[in-house]
């Protein structure tokens, strides 16, 4: 199997999914009164891993709001199987559903089969964590092949808090030719 991730500072694939509230995502483009955008890419309704890290993003969304990041989150799950996850986590960000392998694919994520037709019932995305910033630039990513390895949110939090200050100067990491 050939994986390919996205490069540190490309431009981030503006990828539109529906959103369990109606209507559409973008994904890359932050809503009005955000310059940035975190992309929580997660597992799905199987996952008790990926129910409590929703929950930790929904207790944190203010500090990332403070720094001027929307948050969202988004899976391949079927509306029914998100709303069901999402009714413990109630989020207060957007979250998107009917990610496509073919999307997956282009967001460089791994992608698993299910262990049994009761886990999933179709391929589904191991997590992954891209921040876009201002330029619609990969700033950060951050992409796993199983469910135990997941950024720190806190950490997350006072790294953006450091970049996004213009006194430090900092550049997107990673990007040596």
């Amino acid at each position: 199997m050939k994986h390919t991730a996205l490069a540190a500072g490309a431009l981030f694939p503006q990828l539109t999914v529906k959103s369990v509230e109606g209507g559409e995502l973008t994904l890359g483009s932050p809503a009005e009164g955000f310059d940035w955008q975190l992309i929580v890419v997660y597992r799905g309704a199987h996952c008790p891993l990926c129910t409590r890290y929703l929950a930790q993003l929904n207790e944190k969304l203010s500090e990332f709001h403070q720094l001027g990041v929307e948050v969202l989150a988004v899976s391949a799950d079927s509306l029914e199987r998100a709303q069901r996850q999402l009714a413990d986590v109630q989020p207060k960000f957007p979250v998107g559903y009917g990610l496509s392998i073919a999307q997956m694919q282009e967001l460089g994520v791994y992608i698993s089969e299910p262990r049994s037709p009761q886990e999933a019932p179709a391929p589904f995305s191991e997590p992954a964590l891209f921040v876009v910033n201002d330029k619609q630039e990969l700033q950060l990513v951050d992409i796993s092949n199983a469910p135990f390895t997941r950024p720190d949110l806190t950490a997350l939090l006072g790294g953006l808090g450091f970049i996004r200050n213009p006194d430090n100067n900092y550049p997107i990491r990673g990007t040596f030719k």
